[in-house]
């Protein structure tokens, strides 16, 4: 993986913090899942249990994303958090 991209994907993440307003939650999720996806790869690990249900959607939105090479998701990571103004 190319240092520039990570470097992008890093700067994008601390971009994110300082954007002024509060995406609506279908963005913060698919924020969440491109992150998980370009930092760790393909979901992992249990299934939060019926009632924990932020945990569930985040782990929905991550496993939706299988497959998709970490490069491909920290690119579209990038563009998402640029596309919010950060």
């Amino acid at each position: 993986m190319p240092d520039d991209l990570r470097s992008q994907f890093e700067q994008a993440y601390l971009d994110l913090g300082r954007l002024g307003h509060r995406p609506d939650n279908d963005t913060l999720l698919r924020i969440y899942a491109l992150y998980k996806q370009g930092s760790e790869g393909d979901v992992h690990g249990d299934k939060p249990g019926f009632f924990d249900f932020v945990g569930t959607a985040k782990y929905e939105a991550w496993a939706t994303l299988q497959g998709t090479s970490r490069e491909v998701a920290m690119r579209d990571y990038i563009a998402l958090v640029k596309s919010l103004g950060g």
